[in-house]
């Protein structure tokens, strides 16, 4: 395997299964997109699982009589954070709700402009909803949460502009794949649902 102008390559061969290796080239746009699924991956488990941490110790403490204040704000904060970072983890797959079959129903110049036109909305969109996240860090100054006052708004609510700017880098880095299989007339859910079958066929 090497390294040359932007693409990794294996040669043709044999695996040690005996099925053949074809040649594979691996953009950096491709390793990009597959480190930052991977960190988002684990920051949206990890939030889930805090959430789910949180909420039973919530339901326990109730419980014994001695309710925590806090849980309550924290668990809406926890699950904004999960809803813009798995977000974004849903864009770079292509998991959003679509349209595949009226999209590939369309001549092909026509769902072009199609997909240009949806690429340009959502990125316009979530640039819009980035700016005024950033705008409202301003705004909150230094006010911070009810229930714990040493955590400042502005840190709760960085989530905005951060997962819009997330969302986006996202939605850059998968518009090549996704042109590619939208111009081949490739239905990108039922690729994913036929994947997603063959690996839990093999497991």
């Amino acid at each position: 395997m090497y390294l040359s102008a932007g693409w990794i390559s294996w040669p043709t061969g044999t695996s040690t299964l005996g099925s053949p290796i074809r040649s594979a080239k691996i953009t950096m746009i491709d390793v990009i997109k597959r480190w930052l699924a991977r960190v988002l991956e684990f920051i949206s488990i990890t939030l889930l699982v805090s959430m789910a941490v949180i909420v039973v110790m919530a339901v326990i403490f109730r419980f014994l009589g001695n309710s925590l204040v806090w849980y309550d704000e924290v668990a809406s904060v926890n699950l904004a954070w999960l809803t813009y970072y798995g977000s974004a983890l849903a864009v770079i797959h292509r998991g959003h709700l679509g349209f595949p079959g009226l999209f590939l129903s369309l001549p092909k110049n026509l769902r072009a402009v199609a997909f240009i036109t949806a690429e340009l909305v959502v990125i316009s969109f979530f640039a819009v909803i980035g700016y005024a996240g950033w705008y409202l860090l301003e705004i909150f100054g230094d006010e911070t949460l009810v229930s714990l006052s040493f955590v400042p708004l502005s840190f709760t609510q960085s989530v905005i502009p951060v997962g819009a700017a997330l969302i986006i880098l996202a939605e850059v880095l998968s518009i090549p794949d996704a042109w590619r299989k939208s111009m081949a007339g490739v239905d990108y859910e039922k690729e994913m649902i036929d994947q997603a079958i063959e690996e839990a066929s093999k497991s």
